[in-house]
């Protein structure tokens, strides 16, 4: 029953950080995302700097729906946060995990300096530390999947937004991020 006990105490934490009375939502999605984890997951070390992290998403999602940003300051927790204990978990996987998150950088860094509504600066960052961290969690594999699916939600809600005629800037955020939780679900041990 210990994931049990997990998912409780998830629960609560999220009522705190997201009081009930104003923002349900919020609740929800950090519920959904801390439960998806310790479900999959296991009482394995990772999980409490993975449910951090989720948290650290749901607000940094919410931020980019509202106003189309991140703010660095916590994209800055998610890198600091979340990347050194990971790092100290698997060691190993620190070479290609910064690898990961250097091509990452530099591929969102080249599409944000297209002409046009592209890729936001905040977008490059959180690429790349969401490429880190998958890196450190998974490798190859899991920055593939995360990264992969990400596109692959933007591209659905691009052709939404196309069909339906509301053709405006949507934030890419939330599909980087729902994105790395896939590749962390999918790809985990």
């Amino acid at each position: 029953m210990p994931s049990l006990l997990v998912i409780l105490s998830i629960v609560f934490g999220c009522a705190a950080a997201f009081p009930l009375t104003r923002r349900p939502p919020a609740l929800l999605s950090a519920a959904g995302a801390a439960g998806l984890l310790a479900v999959r997951l296991g009482p394995a070390p990772q999980l409490p700097v993975l449910l951090i992290a989720a948290e650290v998403g749901v607000l940094l999602a919410l931020t980019d729906l509202r106003s189309l940003r991140l703010p660095d300051p916590l994209v800055a927790t998610l890198a600091f946060g979340v990347g050194p204990p990971l790092a100290l978990l698997t060691p190993y996987r620190i070479v290609p995990a910064l690898a990961a998150a250097l091509l990452t950088g530099a591929g969102y860094l080249a599409l944000a300096l297209l002409p046009g509504r592209g890729l936001g600066f905040g977008d490059v960052k959180l690429g790349a530390v969401l490429a880190l961290l998958l890196g450190l969690l998974g490798g190859w594999p899991a920055v593939v999947t995360g990264i992969g699916s990400a596109h692959l939600l933007g591209g659905l809600t691009a052709i939404y937004l196309l069909v339906t005629r509301r053709g405006r800037v949507f934030p890419f955020g939330p599909a980087l991020l729902l994105g790395a939780l896939t590749g962390v679900l999918v790809t985990a041990a």
